[in-house]
């Protein structure tokens, strides 16, 4: 449910408070005051790349609005769709599909840190901190950017870019993809289609199209 919504463009959707937020998996997102929660509605077309990849345009928009706020913050994507801050999650990205429509759902950790049992969250500092209402914009733009980019650009120069703006190949990752089901390994890029490639000890890639991702 939302609260003190506002419109920033024909296509975006603020909230100033909100509850009953939830984050992947359905798990319970706390509304900070401060903080950005916004959504958009995209229309696929039959000519867009694979579905899937629409995380890593979310996420090349988030990063690119987010360094606007604060240049010189340590900022990384990690897949498929978190923000960090250091090794602490400064946002986090929800996509939900009905048909050809998908909505993309950004929480912001402008103002203050959720705490989240066994995940390290962080916010940006004092001096970088930007009011929702003054990110809004900034995020719509780049979001439009990038999602023209994501129609237009071959998809593995997209993959790359996405890449350059992520933890490095080699970094040890482990994933949960359901209950008692893990995973551990390097990670070793990702595909076209936006699936992300996570090479075991014994050399085995496994191909990741869903699940939640730990930093070693």
């Amino acid at each position: 449910m939302l609260a003190d919504t506002t419109a920033v463009e024909s296509d975006w959707l603020v909230a100033l408070r909100q509850e009953g937020g939830r984050g992947r998996h359905g798990r319970p997102w706390e509304s900070i005051e401060g903080n950005f929660f916004g959504s958009t509605l995209i229309q696929l077309r039959p000519d867009d790349p694979p579905a899937p990849s629409l995380a890593l345009a979310a996420g090349l928009a988030l990063i690119e609005a987010v360094e606007v706020a604060a240049p010189n913050a340590q900022l990384a994507l990690k897949w498929p769709n978190d923000l960090m801050l250091g090794d602490a999650k400064l946002a986090g990205i929800l996509l939900e599909r009905s048909g050809d429509r998908v909505v993309a759902g950004f929480g912001v950790n402008l103002a203050g840190a959720p705490q989240i049992p066994g995940r390290k969250t962080a916010a940006l500092s004092p001096a970088q901190a930007i009011a929702p209402q003054v990110f809004a914009p900034l995020i719509a733009g780049k979001f439009s950017q990038v999602l023209a980019l994501w129609r237009t650009a071959d998809p593995s120069a997209f993959s790359q870019a996405w890449m350059a703006r992520a933890h490095p190949i080699g970094t040890t990752l482990e994933v949960h993809s359901g209950p008692g089901e893990r995973v551990s390994g390097s990670f070793d890029g990702i595909e076209r289609d936006g699936a992300m490639r996570l090479k075991r000890k014994d050399g085995m890639i496994d191909i990741i199209r869903a699940g939640d991702v730990s930093l070693g």
